[in-house]
């Protein structure tokens, strides 16, 4: 699983910053998280295949996280895309989208099929056999959510010097993958065990967009290995992300430290800070494996 950085900042887009974007990778999968003004650029500098890109989620129904939708859908067009465009995003969403399609996208060469999100509920919104999505209810001025990547666990790989020395044919192969124990032609009943090395864990990526700091947060996370966390302010402009509902760097790493996960990446910055230091030094001091997002970079989970 990957993770492709193409928008991290906050409200305004700066000459540092996009507005909020990111794809995830997975098993040749891609998934397209928020897409503010701009998203189209970025996914070409980072040389991302449009046509690969499967679903989009909307975290909220705020123009820095969703002004380039319809740009992106109307690209898709001229692209002659025909393999459907799924959106999941906040139920209001759904009837002002379909109005720009019917203005700007006529003679759709596709089909884009709206999917509600229940924003105030943890659930599975999207499975397939490479990965799970599921919803994460935030605290945002409005109806938000965040989105956790599970990726599914793989079958364990055969052991081809143990599975040659017990002359295992080929088309037994899937079976020991599936816990099947194989029988010699002499009759010994060899464990699949002996069989297989086990497969890497699943990993899980989290999303976490616009919201104020939650202390109970942490628990939705559990067994999340990489979290992205919303950092708009440093601390000591904690009344500023009281009032517009977005978070301090030091409460990012508070939900990172809490919830155990492997590593934090901070971003929605605010245009003021032309330094993140500030951001990066004040979080890491509470939860050390913290680093800054920036556009074009890409992460492995």
């Amino acid at each position: 699983m990957k993770v492709h950085f193409l928008g991290c900042g906050s409200a305004l887009p700066t000459m540092q910053h996009n507005n909020a974007a990111q794809v995830v990778e997975t098993e040749g999968h891609l998934f397209l998280i928020d897409c503010g003004e701009g998203t189209q650029i970025w996914l070409r500098r980072s040389k991302i295949a449009f046509s690969r890109l499967q679903a989009v989620f909307i975290s909220h129904l705020h123009g820095d996280h969703l002004f380039g939708l319809i740009g992106l859908i109307s690209s898709f067009c001229l692209l002659d895309r025909k393999t459907p465009l799924h959106i999941y995003a906040p139920s209001e969403l759904e009837d002002f989208l379909y109005m720009q399609i019917k203005m700007f996208c006529r003679n759709m060469s596709y089909e884009v099929v709206f999917h509600a999100i229940d924003t105030t509920q943890q659930a599975v919104i999207f499975d397939s056999d490479a990965v799970s999505v599921s919803s994460l209810p935030l605290n945002h001025k409005v109806p938000c959510s965040g989105f956790i990547f599970t990726e599914k666990q793989r079958l364990p790989h055969i052991n081809r010097v143990m599975a040659d020395f017990y002359h295992v044919p080929h088309y037994k192969m899937n079976d020991i993958k599936h816990g099947e124990d194989f029988i010699t032609s002499d009759g010994e009943a060899v464990p699949y065990t002996r069989l297989t090395t086990p497969a890497a864990p699943a990993r899980s990526y989290a999303y976490c967009s616009d919201t104020k700091y939650m202390p109970e947060l942490h628990r939705s996370l559990a067994g999340v290995n990489v979290l992205y966390h919303e950092a708009t302010y440093a601390g000591d402009m904690a009344d500023k992300a009281e009032k517009y509902f977005h978070s301090t760097a030091g409460e990012a790493a508070q939900v990172a430290k809490a919830a155990q996960v492997e590593r934090l990446y901070l971003g929605h910055y605010s245009q003021r800070y032309t330094d993140k230091s500030v951001l990066l030094n004040e979080a890491k001091a509470i939860f050390p494996s913290t680093f800054l997002s920036e556009e074009r970079m890409v992460i492995t989970v």
